[in-house]
């Protein structure tokens, strides 16, 4: 028992921190800190920047609420930063709950709520174009919290994370959140260079306890073979021993069809609430029986589980409400109505009715006509049943009621796709991945640990349950180590994505010069990274060094250089690659013309595949890069015939007359057909002669010249004649790879070495070939007016569309043929269109889309010469919907024809918006363009659209 001294002198300390402003706050929020965030606010206290990672649902964005309680005390500004809209609204009516409407602001690309307020929430892009611009609003900042700066991985959107940490004021504390990666030391340590003091606090700990599952048919089994959480796992792995937790036995067996017991229920349950706020009990589950959905002995393994019955699975062991992570936006949508034709219901009726109100008043503005394309019906269905979808797709006020039903509690499940991980505060008692597989736009390849613990970390609400359960859905194929090893591991590195871009460069170059702007890009993160991994690359360099040391003198020849003589041997192998690489390249080449030119009627003589001997040409080649024009063979089929038939070019052997409106679909005309096509070939007319190409056998006789040469060379050479030639060549063979290798390494050094710098120097070359910059008498680097037009131009086609407006190609359009024109250079659809469409909803469009498509052939041609990266082509996906949308159409048909779905056609429209607001800007002189950017605007911003602005 402590002393009476003891016991005043705590009470002191006690009374002095309550005087603190940690302390204030601390007692404002009602509840006791944990170390981790009592650490980081002192930090903040102090005037020292932090970096904060930990689990989710850790509480780690009290931490950047105390940094606002602070700017708010001392009369100055804090900003708080997030990756995406949604975030931002929710952060939003977060903090004007606690401190009202008049000290709280919104910005994001398309909402302006007071702007200048002393507390403003805002996505990370709107600050750093804030920061470019100079705004007025960065007045009196004192603290800017980045929410999930882990974001600044991401490939698309993750360079502007870096573009405000670097560019925002020294005496401005920056307070970054981040879910837990491992190489936080290093980010904190680029954190601590580029910003100043900034402290690294780390937590692995998660509040709640997280649970490991396998769902192997009905059945509900522990991952591990102990009852291991997460973070024992994680723990365990990373000890000295470096042993990983020992699987579940069973699991081991399924793949091998082993015998099969009975298991734990869902481990460490013992005081968790179910539905009725009474957990399970922890207890044996007795061994199933051989049925058509259980197992035992040697039986099959049950077939994957149907949604509906997964849901009762998790609902019988009250482990609701979930999410359920499916990477696709169909099997999303396809799930819920599996459920509804289920009978599925998670609600009672006071529930339901509770749901249908809430809906009516937050949709009530929807234009009725577009109910049905919404798929409003169903989804309302869904919802009085406890169970919903959300993804990109759905429209943002859809998406938002699901956010707000799960949070009251009113949904049960929620089948989504991975965008619901990126801090949306949609907390469940469990998450259920179907699979661990995604596709990542090209392949479908394995989720990482980092993306396995960003999904399940939503398990388990503070304050509600006492622990949480991630669940794995069994499926053929599947390792129980592999979902170990998953749940397990801590190696989830944070990497930068970061590269200039033409507006950033522009930006730069305006505000610093170009010696500058050098500086400040080479002290990004992903040049940290880059000089930081070249020092592995520089040890490996010197120990091939050694190595081809060693290759020389074992190469050594008593007659002459033997360095000499492996040269004009490998020279020789080089040149009779290059050779027979050129023939084949000639081959294709020609084949590919030859096709490209044969015309309905034309009979050829096919030299292999499976299509070999005589064919008759029915239709054109419709595609210039990959011709395959129908044919008819011999025998009366019809196919295609393809480059990989040929060996060469293709010439016609004879002729015979196709009908305009011939039909393959009856084999009389077919066989018909076939006959006159023998009676053709039997004429014995001669084959027309192969076109020579005196251009390729001028290079290639010039090619065997040198070769005649070398060989005498390498006949004649002293090292030829020696009796261990070839013991020597074998060595002199290793030193040429090792020394190919060893050079590779050398320019991976020097590439890494100030590569954002000279990625900027290339930059500022073409937008100097373009007048975009040029150089003053004093050989400073300027922007010119052109190039003072690409500071207010952001986006993927930044430098594409500055040019277009330098062409004028909006001159003379209408305000619904602006803004289809402006939605190629915004959309990005998921198939790639050709350029051009077959009809254009008015001729103008046409000359607009055709000077667009010409700007950026150019473009890319100038990129490819620079080393650039290349600006991505137009996408014509949207130019007729947006048209029609903008001449008043309902949303149903201006999605018409389309793979558009609602809530995608309303995202893109609003990127059109905020292009159009853009160029409205970048034209602040022509006032007649101004005026038609805002009609355009005017036109689109309407119904649906204007009611999720």
């Amino acid at each position: 028992m402590s002393s009476y001294a003891e016991r005043y002198q705590q009470a002191k300390q006690r009374a002095a921190y309550a005087k603190t402003q940690l302390g204030v706050f601390e007692n404002r929020v009602g509840f006791d800190l944990d170390d981790f965030q009592r650490q980081a606010c002192e930090s903040v206290e102090a005037g020292r920047g932090v970096l904060v990672a930990a689990p989710t649902g850790a509480g780690k964005t009290i931490v950047g609420e105390f940094a606002i309680f602070l700017a708010l005390s001392q009369g100055k500004k804090a900003f708080y930063t997030t990756p995406i809209k949604a975030l931002s609204n929710q952060k939003y009516n977060d903090l004007v709950k606690e401190y009202g409407e008049d000290s709280v602001g919104l910005l994001t690309g398309d909402t302006s709520i007071n702007s200048e307020a002393p507390v403003v929430v805002m996505t990370t892009e709107v600050l750093r174009n804030m920061l470019y611009a100079e705004s007025s609003t960065l007045t009196n900042l004192a603290y800017v919290v980045m929410d999930e700066v882990h974001y600044l991985a991401d490939r698309f959107r993750g360079a502007v994370w870096e573009e405000v940490i670097i560019h925002l004021p020294e005496h401005i504390s920056v307070i970054s959140l981040s879910a837990t990666i491992s190489n936080a030391e290093e980010f904190g340590a680029w954190l601590d260079t580029v910003r100043g003091s900034t402290d690294i606090i780390v937590s692995e700990h998660r509040p709640v306890p997280l649970w490991q599952h396998v769902l192997v048919g009905k059945r509900l089994m522990n991952l591990f073979a102990e009852e291991t959480t997460v973070s024992q796992a994680a723990d365990a792995l990373s000890s000295a021993d470096n042993e990983a937790p020992a699987v579940n036995p069973e699991l081991l067996k399924m793949r091998t069809g082993g015998s099969r017991g009975g298991g734990r229920r869902p481990g460490g349950r013992r005081n968790n609430r179910g539905r009725n706020g009474r957990g399970p009990r922890d207890r044996r589950t007795p061994a199933l029986k051989t049925t058509a959905s259980g197992f035992s002995g040697s039986a099959q393994l049950p077939a994957r589980i149907s949604r509906p019955a997964m849901i009762e699975t998790l609902d019988k062991n009250g482990l609701l409400p979930a999410i359920c992570f499916i990477f696709s936006r169909a099997g999303c949508d396809g799930a819920v109505s599996q459920c509804i034709d289920a009978d599925i219901r998670l609600t009672t009726d006071a529930q339901a009715q509770t749901i249908r109100a809430y809906i009516a008043e937050a949709t009530a503005s929807l234009d009725v006509r577009d109910l049905n394309v919404l798929g409003f019906y169903e989804w309302r269905e869904g919802l009085t049943r406890g169970i919903a979808a959300h993804h990109a797709g759905l429209l943002p006020i859809f998406k938002e009621i699901v956010e707000t039903l799960f949070s009251e509690g009113l949904i049960k499940v929620v089948f989504a796709t991975e965008t619901l991980a990126l801090g949306i505060n949609m907390p469940a008692r469990s998450v259920v991945l179907e699979k661990l597989t995604k596709f990542n736009g090209e392949n479908h390849v394995d989720i990482t640990p980092g993306e396995y613990t960003q999904l399940t970390g939503r398990a388990g609400r503070r304050g509600i349950d006492i622990e949480g359960h991630a669940v794995v859905t069994w499926r053929n194929g599947m390792q129980a180590e592999q979902v170990a090893g998953l749940a397990s591991r801590r190696t989830y590195p944070l990497n930068s994505s970061f590269r200039p871009t033409y507006n950033m460069s522009a930006n730069l170059i305006a505000q610093f010069g170009a010696e500058r702007t050098r500086k400040i890009l080479e002290s990004s993160f992903a040049q940290f990274q880059a000089d930081k991994s070249v020092v592995g690359v520089a040890q490996r360099v010197r120990k091939n060094e050694r190595a081809l040391e060693g290759y020389a003198d074992a190469m050594q020849c008593h007659l002459g250089d033997f360095t000499e003589y492996a040269r004009i041997r490998r020279e020789i192998k080089d040149l009779e690659k290059q050779v027979q690489k050129s023939r084949r390249k000639l081959s294709l080449s020609q084949a590919v013309a030859s096709l490209q030119q044969l015309v309905p009627g034309d009979v050829v003589d096919i030299p292999k595949g499976k299509n070999r001997g005589y064919a008759v040409v029915l239709t054109r080649a419709e595609s210039n890069d990959d011709p395959r024009p129908s044919i008819l063979t011999i025998d009366a089929h019809v196919r295609r015939l393809e480059t990989r038939d040929l060996v060469g070019p293709i010439v016609p052997v004879s002729k015979i007359k196709v009908p305009k409106k011939y039909s393959v679909k009856t084999p009389k005309e077919r066989r018909d057909m076939a006959s006159r096509m023998r009676e053709a070939i039997y004429q014995g007319r001669p084959p027309r002669e192969r076109a020579q190409n005196t251009w390729f056998d001028h290079k290639e006789s010039a090619i065997e010249t040198k070769l005649d040469e070398l060989r005498h060379a390498m006949r004649t050479h002293p090292c030829h004649g020696c009796s261990e030639r070839e013991e020597h060549a074998r060595w002199s063979e290793r030193w040429w790879k090792l020394e190919r290798e060893t050079d590779g390494l050398r320019r991976q050094i020097s590439r890494r070495t100030n590569t954002i710098s000279q990625v900027f120097d290339r930059i500022t070359e073409l937008l100097r070939s373009y007048d975009y910059v040029s150089t003053t008498a004093e050989g400073k680097l300027v922007l010119t007016s052109r190039g003072q037009s690409l500071r207010r131009v952001y986006g993927e086609k930044d430098l594409l569309t500055s040019l277009c407006l330098e062409e004028r190609f909006l001159d003379g359009l209408d305000s619904a043929s602006m803004a289809s024109v402006v939605s190629a250079l915004v959309y990005q659809g998921k198939r790639d269109e050709n350029g051009f469409l077959s009809k254009y909803p008015r001729p103008e469009i046409g000359k607009s889309v055709t000077t667009m498509i010409t700007l950026w052939s150019q473009l890319t041609d100038a990129e490819e010469q620079m080393k650039l990266p290349q600006t991505a082509t137009p996408d014509l996906g949207m130019v007729w919907p947006i048209y029609k949308w903008a001449r008043g159409d309902s949303l149903a048909k201006s999605i018409e024809g389309t793979d558009l779905a609602a809530g995608d056609f309303v995202r893109w429209v609003k990127q059109v918006i905020d292009v159009l607001d853009q160029i409205s800007h970048v034209a602040h002189n022509d006032a007649q363009m101004r005026t038609a950017c805002e009609a355009a605007i005017g036109k689109i911003r309407r119904g649906v659209v204007a009611d999720q602005m």
